[in-house]
């Protein structure tokens, strides 16, 4: 149990101890800032400890926000301050100090915490202060004061509040209009019943496998029941995340959870389509993992151009302020949000469709929406590079070269050659026209030659910071120019389980960018090299399959793939799952869904 220190003269009637109780407090008094210290050491190690002043007025969910949240290590409201065990000695320093320069004598008069705040803020230590919007957190100084502040709680209704807040401040249309007006309330009814958002970010995924179990049946009736368990885990994978805001529930766990699951979702939903074309005598394999190729390749697009401008210098662009003018005027936000696709939209046409026609025609759909989608942003994203002066920073050139995931071979020919090719992304596109060249060329041993073009090409783009204006498209095409040849290498296999085996095999390349990026995130570095090292990274995995379908049967080829597919897979996840469940993985949830 956390520890709250109630200090300064008590108020008679006041709701401070309950309401702190309340919150999973133990609550104790101290007499003066000398007691406060006493039993601040006193309170575990192992604990939160809180420091409020006794004639704090305000609501329980202001006091909520300011003292409960797990994500920081320190936090504070206007009269309250609070600390993880990751920041008892920072608070203990400034608490001692205060008591040391003789603040301990006016605790009636001064609020006690307040001046710790000022004197951790003087240490340059880092105190979350939380956005309470309409809720009320106060220290009167006086009577009147007092019963303006209590007049003011009781002017807001706090729980609903907390309601609003759960959802996420930006959405989509069909997530803000069609899902939170009621999962907010079913994320109220969980939290009541002591769920957690893990259990229901479980469910959510339960939800969808059970969805592609039921398109795999091939049937009109599962592929209905399919679109209905679709948009029924759509609605939990809002209430886990609406669940975590609204009790203020993050955990490290719950970050992986909810990081992978979605993509686990979407993907196993997409193999679920093509099993159940199968069975009506209709191979869509290629669709699916072509719907898989240019969604995940998407969604690199937006994780580099985020990557590469988050904390760049003198970021303006005039095409940024044109954007920033029409979010001004409401209707065009919406349509903006609408046509890039994002996870709510996708996932309503893909259960329509699915219920209503042939996983043939939902694939032809989603592949031409997330086409438009993808042409619309990264267009509009190359503009704002083009137009904006930006000096991007070495953090994001390094996480830039952390998700083009070079691997050996690569690494060898950054370091063995002295020639420089050019700036790049010139040379990353050519090794890439140069790759796709191959792969259609009819020659067998042409695409073998053509990804060892590539895996050059490869170190030499990273042969120099990837800081220029549209460096950040380097990731993004080598995602494309791995993906795509083991799509057409597969295909042209021209094998029953080829594309299948090919599916699972981007799946778990897939799954490793996509835990580099959440990594990244996190600020918590790439996976290590190792792993990126025993991967192959993207031009050794390039080269490998490339090598295959030259050396192989068709049907070799398949088992091939198969093998490396589990290979990869195992690594991979191995390695994931031992991060994020240990205690050094950030606790980072994604607030923005990329689309």
């Amino acid at each position: 149990m956390s520890t709250a220190i109630l200090t300064g003269q008590p108020v008679p009637g006041s709701s401070i101890e309950g309401d702190l109780r309340s919150l999973g407090f133990d609550v104790r008094v101290a007499a003066d800032a000398a007691d406060a210290e006493r039993l601040v050491a006193e309170a575990p190690c192992e604990q939160r400890v809180a420091l409020v002043d006794a004639r704090f007025v305000g609501h329980v969910h202001a006091l909520r926000l300011g003292l409960t949240d797990p994500r920081f290590p320190l936090a504070a409201l206007p009269g309250a301050v609070t600390a993880q065990p990751d920041g008892r000695a920072t608070l203990t320093r400034a608490l001692a100090r205060e008591n040391s320069a003789g603040g301990g004598t006016a605790l009636a008069v001064d609020s006690l915490p307040d001046r710790i705040v000022t004197a951790l803020a003087d240490d340059g230590a880092e105190v979350h202060r939380p956005e309470l919007g309409s809720l009320v957190a106060a220290v009167p100084a006086d009577p009147q004061a007092r019963n303006e502040a209590r007049q003011a709680v009781a002017d807001v209704d706090d729980e609903a509040v907390r309601l609003k807040s759960a959802v996420k401040s930006r959405d989509g249309f069909f997530t803000t209009y069609c899902i939170s007006p009621y999962s907010r309330y079913i994320a109220r009814w969980c939290a009541r019943r002591g769920l957690t958002p893990n259990q229901v970010t479980t469910a959510s995924l339960i939800t969808a496998l059970v969805a592609a179990a039921c398109a795999a049946t091939g049937t009109r009736g599962g592929f209905v029941a399919a679109g209905v368990l679709l948009i029924a885990s759509f609605v939990l994978d809002c209430t886990d995340g609406q669940l975590a805001r609204y009790s203020l529930q993050y955990s490290t766990l719950g970050a992986w959870l909810d990081a992978t699951f979605d993509r686990a979702k979407e993907y196993a939903y997409y193999a679920g389509l093509a099993l159940g074309a199968a069975r009506g005598g209709d191979d869509v394999w290629a669709l699916a993992l072509g719907a898989m190729v240019l969604q995940t390749c998407r969604h690199v697009v937006d994780f580099s151009f985020n990557e590469a401008n988050h904390d760049a210098t003198a970021n303006t662009s005039p095409t940024a302020a044109l954007s920033d003018k029409l979010d001004s005027v409401g209707w065009t936000v919406w349509v903006r949000r609408m046509i890039v696709l994002p996870i709510g939209e996708r996932w309503a046409m893909i259960a329509v469709l699915t219920a209503a026609t042939t996983p043939r025609i939902t694939f032809y759909a989603l592949l031409v929406g997330c086409a438009f989608a993808a042409t619309y942003t990264t267009a509009g994203r190359v503009l704002r590079s083009l137009t904006r002066r930006a000096q991007r920073t070495d953090r994001a050139a390094q996480a830039l070269a952390d998700l083009a995931d070079n691997g050996p071979v690569a690494s060898f020919v950054t370091r063995a050659t002295r020639a420089r090719l050019g700036a790049p992304l010139l040379v990353a596109a050519a090794g890439t026209a140069v790759l796709a060249v191959s792969l259609f060329s009819g020659v067998t041993w042409a695409p073998v030659a053509g990804a060892l073009v590539y895996a050059v090409t490869a170190g030499q783009a990273l042969y120099r910071p990837l800081k220029g204006a549209l460096d950040w498209l380097v990731p993004p095409l080598f995602r494309a120019a791995e993906y795509g040849t083991v799509l057409v290498l597969a295909a042209q296999a021209d094998v029953k389980g080829a594309l299948p085996a090919a599916f699972g095999l981007v799946g778990a390349v897939a799954y490793h960018h996509y835990d580099t990026v959440y990594r990244i995130r996190g600020n918590a570095g790439a996976p290590p090299a190792w792993l990126v090292r025993a991967a192959g990274g993207h031009e050794g995995r390039t080269l490998l399959v490339a090598v295959l379908a030259a050396l192989l049967t068709a049907s070799q080829f398949t088992v091939a793939l198969t093998v490396l597919a589990v290979a990869v897979a195992l690594l991979v996840l191995v390695e994931s799952i031992r991060f994020w469940v240990s205690a050094g993985a950030p606790a980072v949830h994604d607030e923005g869904e990329p689309a």
